[in-house]
């Protein structure tokens, strides 16, 4: 089960409005276990990042003037993600712009590339109605650290994210338990797989003249047999 954890940073919050994509990660984990490898791109938005954005991740337009255009990723960053499934925090956010890149350089929209698409928000909201299920309040209700996330990157919430979802889904660690196969036992082990048979040993004519005397000494003496 290959499964991505994937965010984004943007120039604001619509791509109808013409905002782009600046920041891409995705975090690469098979049957719930991090493989430490991971997908992270800055990119050039060709366009002004709107103040309210910036105060929130903090990316400049002047640091990503030498950066690759999404067109220039779009291969790599498919490739990476082809087949898995990608689970995203508010995934129609994220989702949205994807498919907005993909079609300005006239590829297939996200979904085509991707086997599921599973938003934790809205898993959150149906465990925790009425709360606060943003990712800072998802890490204070699971005590996930989050102390380095002073201003939103997208490496690190995707990072974050995948803690974040293991917590949500604990119940499922037993379903993998399907994977690892069963362990002998010593028996099996030790190639005695058939029906256990038990030696009887028999008296020998020393050992039943024993036996005779001792029963005769409890007649003689008394003794009740039984």
């Amino acid at each position: 089960m290959r499964q991505i954890f994937l965010d984004t940073e943007t120039t604001g919050l619509y791509p109808a409005q013409g905002h782009r994509i600046i920041e891409i990660a995705a975090v690469e984990m098979i049957n719930r276990r991090p493989t430490n490898q991971h997908f992270h791109m800055y990119l050039n938005p060709q366009r002004e990042i709107d103040p309210a954005a910036q105060e929130v991740h903090g990316i400049t337009l002047e640091f990503l003037q030498d950066k690759p255009l999404f067109s220039a990723v779009a291969e790599e960053f498919l490739n990476f993600i082809n087949g898995s499934e990608l689970i995203i925090h508010n995934a129609p956010f994220d989702v949205g712009f994807l498919n907005s890149e993909l079609g300005q350089i006239g590829l297939q929209p996200i979904e085509t590339f991707c086997d599921k698409i599973t938003d934790t928000l809205r898993m959150a909201k149906d465990s925790r109605p009425g709360q606060r299920n943003n990712l800072d309040a998802l890490c204070r209700h699971f005590g996930i650290d989050n102390a380095k996330r002073t201003l939103h990157g997208a490496l690190l919430d995707a990072e974050l994210l995948a803690e974040v979802y293991m917590a949500m889904t604990r119940g499922q660690d037993s379903l993998m338990m399907d994977l690892v196969p069963p362990q002998p036992t010593m028996q099996a082990a030790a190639g005695n797989t058939g029906p256990r048979v038990l030696k009887v040993m028999k008296a020998d004519t020393s050992e039943l003249a024993a036996h005779e005397e001792y029963i005769n000494g409890l007649v003689k003496s008394g003794a009740k047999l039984w």
